[in-house]
């Protein structure tokens, strides 16, 4: 059977579990030794290489990663190559883009935060302002992995926010960036289009060369390198998240379908990897759904893959109560939480910790990678213990605005002196003292 049944009396506790829940959080990443590139270290050499040798490393590293060879004035698609992507693209599939723009715009400018009214007090006029990114990178992979939804999921957000340039990058998979992801270029009228290499695409937009000008925030997926290429270079820019595998975590009671919940466990599994946990108070769930598996997976395709995901990052934990697969659930802090049980709304009320959760039967995760209009570019690993989805938000960013009169700055000048005071900045106690009961003089 290609999926454990794991029995857990205490689940944050329990060996078997924890091996899963750590795995994910491991990321993929492989030490040396282990039979698997160090990932981290290939990606610091790849950083280096980007930063000592330009455009130079960012050709090489194409045409060893992806077999194409180019020089630095063919990285930029042109903007006719998009034009051209977009004029010839299926109409059915435009229709199916235009929707969904639709879909992410109407929810992204409904979550739109907006300043307060200011604060004011007694000669105090205290507020927000918010301010879009100038420059934003997008990463999109390529290859097998190839998901031109994701242009939707950060573009999108990004034009909500206001951001005035969006980069994007992609693998020249077969020498070119994919049609589909170039035609939604089209379609969003976005006109900076790379076709690099992915860990050297991330290097670039965040140290920037002569052909590629630096971002100043990078979103997107990618494997195992593409995140670590994320995390190295964050603080020179700013990013998304560090994602890892693909991963839901599905709360079931006795109610579900077990047919239904093994195929959305299977959809998850497809990614390579992806992770599927499903925890439930039902032993009779539990089985059923594991024996679902086995009957659906042999007519879906990447079925090798699958296998592998459902055997390395998956598993179908038995609890003695929905208490305790809440519990669960908050420790995974899962990418996607789907619940599916009698009284869904009594168990999402004890649900701390999820990138995004989809309730009731008839909800999927699949809608949300593709349609309902919440980014599919999740917190992953456990982190969304503190990292939520990407949104319009992340890319604005906040300003203290802060203004005091005379009589104000009078008023709180014995509060600061006495704390510069105590701190011996005795500099920060004479910025305020030399203006006392001078005004503007």
């Amino acid at each position: 059977m290609s999926i454990r049944i794991l029995h857990a009396d205490d689940p944050l506790n329990d060996p078997q579990v924890a091996a899963v829940r750590d795995r994910l959080r491991a990321g993929g990443l492989t030490g040396a030794g282990g039979g698997e590139a160090d990932v981290p270290a290939v990606v610091a050499r790849i950083i280096a290489d980007v930063e000592a040798r330009g455009d130079a490393a960012v050709a090489q590293l194409t045409a060893e990663i992806e077999n194409v060879d180019l020089t630095p004035d063919k990285f930029r698609v042109s903007a006719d190559e998009i034009a051209a992507a977009h004029r010839n693209a299926d109409s059915e599939f435009l229709s199916l883009v235009q929707r969904v723009i639709a879909n992410i715009r109407a929810y992204q400018q409904g979550i739109l935060v907006e300043a307060p009214p200011q604060l004011q007090r007694s000669g105090r006029r205290l507020s927000v302002r918010y301010t879009p990114i100038e420059r934003v990178g997008i990463y999109v992979p390529g290859g097998r992995a190839m998901y031109p939804s994701t242009v939707l999921m950060t573009a999108v957000p990004a034009q909500v926010a206001g951001v005035g340039e969006i980069v994007m990058a992609s693998p020249p998979t077969g020498g070119e960036v994919d049609p589909m992801v170039l035609a939604i270029a089209g379609e969003l009228r976005i006109d900076e289009v790379y076709r690099v290499s992915g860990t050297a695409a991330i290097a670039a937009m965040a140290i920037g060369t002569p052909a590629i000008p630096p971002v100043q925030k990078i979103v997107g997926p990618g494997n195992a390198f593409i995140a670590e290429a994320k995390r190295q270079v964050m603080g020179r820019v700013g990013i998304d998240s560090i994602a890892g595998p693909s991963e839901v975590l599905i709360i079931a009671d006795a109610s579900a379908n077990p047919k239904w919940l093994a195929a959305d466990m299977l959809a998850q599994a497809e990614h390579d990897p992806g992770s599927a946990v499903l925890v439930t108070p039902s032993e009779s769930l539990a089985e059923r759904v594991a024996k679902e598996i086995e009957l659906q997976i042999v007519s879906l395709d990447r079925l090798d893959a699958m296998r592998k995901s459902l055997e390395s990052y998956s598993a179908i934990v038995v609890t003695k109560d929905l208490d305790a697969a809440c519990e669960l659930a908050n420790d995974f802090a899962a990418e996607h939480l789907q619940i599916v049980t009698s009284d869904d709304e009594n168990v999402l009320a004890k649900i701390r910790n999820a990138g995004a959760i989809f309730i009731g039967a008839y909800t999927p995760v699949p809608l949300g990678d593709y349609c309902a209009g919440p980014s599919h570019v999740l917190p992953t690993g456990g982190t969304a213990k503190f990292f939520g989805p990407l949104s319009c938000n992340d890319f604005r960013k906040a300003s203290s605005v802060i203004r005091y009169d005379a009589d104000a700055l009078n008023a709180d000048a014995d509060d600061v002196a006495g704390f510069a005071d105590r701190e011996g900045l005795s500099a920060h106690a004479a910025a305020v003292n030399i203006r006392r009961d001078r005004g503007t003089q």
